[in-house]
């Protein structure tokens, strides 16, 4: 029987790629990478051979999609920052197997989902600056899910966390489950980024606000009431990708009876105005 070893919330923000170069964001990211280390290194104490990655950065307009391809290789350049994220080389291998069991499961459970086997079909940033850091400490086959989700509701997220779940269990797959995606996300204006040093600050003290509440409430295990205000939370605090990767993994770790208290690995930081941390969600 396959089993979730281990679930992170994870931050994938260019500057992590950044700070390893030349200029002025240099070493600037090393505890958020630091925090991708640890969490990589846990992984493989546990016995995680598949990391399954809910990506908010890939957009998806309808149904739910599983990258599902056997091999990913290549150079990425990102279209949304070309400036921030250039010609990174990556390879890994896939979990085809386990990627087309979670489609099955979830389309079984009322959620149409499609698992994809194609070399044109590449994986999205949210995915790759993760997979760029934990393979150093571990390297592990990759299934990567949609989770920028602009039609859905939480709830459909939630089964589809569910499916994972379930096919997991069904495997013999050991895996890390990542929602890969940011606590608030309300990037500042072009206008105003550079006059408010925009990379290392925050864009809404509300929004700080919410998200240290939220880690307080991770800490101490009361998803119950933080699921209740998931809804309000990604739509007032522009959450990213909605926050589907975030219902996805509470679906797989049994929604409102989850009682895990999170380990954060990497404290909250401000990124380009968005709220960013490492979090360890302990599997029950």
């Amino acid at each position: 029987m396959g089993e979730i070893v281990l679930a992170a919330k994870m931050t994938h923000v260019p500057t992590m790629q950044m700070s390893e170069q030349d200029g002025p964001i240099k070493g600037k990211r090393q505890a958020a990478i630091d925090g991708h280390y640890e969490i990589a290194r846990r992984a493989k104490a546990l016995g995680a051979e598949t990391v399954v990655i809910c990506d908010t950065h890939w957009l998806v307009n309808a149904g739910f999609h599983i990258n599902a391809n056997d091999r990913f290789e290549g150079l990425l350049t990102s279209s949304e920052f070309p400036q921030f994220i250039r010609d990174m080389p990556y390879s890994h291998a896939g979990n085809p197997a386990l990627g087309d069991a979670i489609a099955e499961a979830a389309c079984e459970m009322g959620v149409y989902t499609l698992a994809h086997h194609l070399d044109s079909l590449d994986l999205e940033y949210g995915s790759l600056v993760p997979l760029s850091f934990m393979s150093r400490e571990h390297e592990m086959k990759v299934v990567s899910i949609a989770a920028f989700c602009t039609v859905h509701d939480h709830d459909e997220s939630r089964v589809l966390g569910e499916a994972i779940r379930k096919a997991v269990d069904a495997s013999d797959d050991k895996v890390l489950l990542v929602a890969s995606g940011s606590l608030s996300h309300k990037i500042w204006s072009n206008k105003d980024y550079a006059p408010n040093n925009g990379t290392f600050t925050i864009s809404s003290e509300f929004n700080r606000q919410v998200d240290l509440m939220v880690l307080e409430m991770w800490k101490r295990g009361d998803h119950a009431t933080f699921l209740k205000m998931l809804g309000d939370y990604a739509l007032h605090c522009s959450g990213e990708g909605s926050m589907h990767d975030t219902a996805m993994l509470y679906g797989a770790l049994g929604w409102d009876a989850y009682t895990g208290e999170c380990e954060v690995v990497t404290d909250y930081f401000p990124s380009s105005g968005t709220g960013q941390a490492n979090v360890i969600f302990p599997v029950q």
